[in-house]
């Protein structure tokens, strides 16, 4: 025979004690979706941050390739075409076009392999609570993800 430990001693009825979880409950409801509404925001902002970051550095490389592309076409045309100014400019296009594609298939990768902004922590601690008020136990933390 296991050892049962005594009921606790409340003075309180059933009635108290279920409005008292019920308010417990909306609290912690109410928590969760303050951190879900965090945690998005927070990762919206980071987004926000690093997307004008990068249109600022692409600017200016944009800027400084039409420099160096421009130069490379002239020497082109003083190495290889006499009088035809037309051909070293013309590679250069072509360049500028495969360039084009593979910065175009990179930022295509690197979206497909990026998510949404959702609340991962909100809803694993969601998870949590549910599996503590079904089961009475509370279970393990969940790891938090490594980014």
């Amino acid at each position: 025979m296991s050892y049962q430990p005594p009921p606790p001693q409340d003075d309180r009825s059933v009635g108290e004690m279920v409005v008292d979880v019920s308010e417990r409950v909306s609290s912690l409801v109410r928590e969760e979706i303050e951190l879900a509404k965090a945690e998005v925001s927070e990762k919206i902002s980071q987004l926000a941050r690093g997307g004008a970051v990068g249109i600022a550095a692409g600017v200016f490389a944009f800027l400084g390739l039409i420099l160096l592309m421009h130069a490379i076409a002239w020497l082109l045309n003083d190495l290889f075409f006499d009088n035809d100014v037309w051909a070293g400019f013309l590679i250069e296009g072509i360049i500028f076009f495969l360039v084009a594609g593979i910065a175009g298939y990179l930022a295509y990768r690197a979206f497909q392999k990026g998510a949404p902004p959702i609340p991962e922590m909100a809803i694993d601690e969601g998870k949590r609570i549910k599996q503590t008020l079904e089961s009475g136990t509370t279970p393990e933390p969940v790891k938090e993800p490594q980014p």
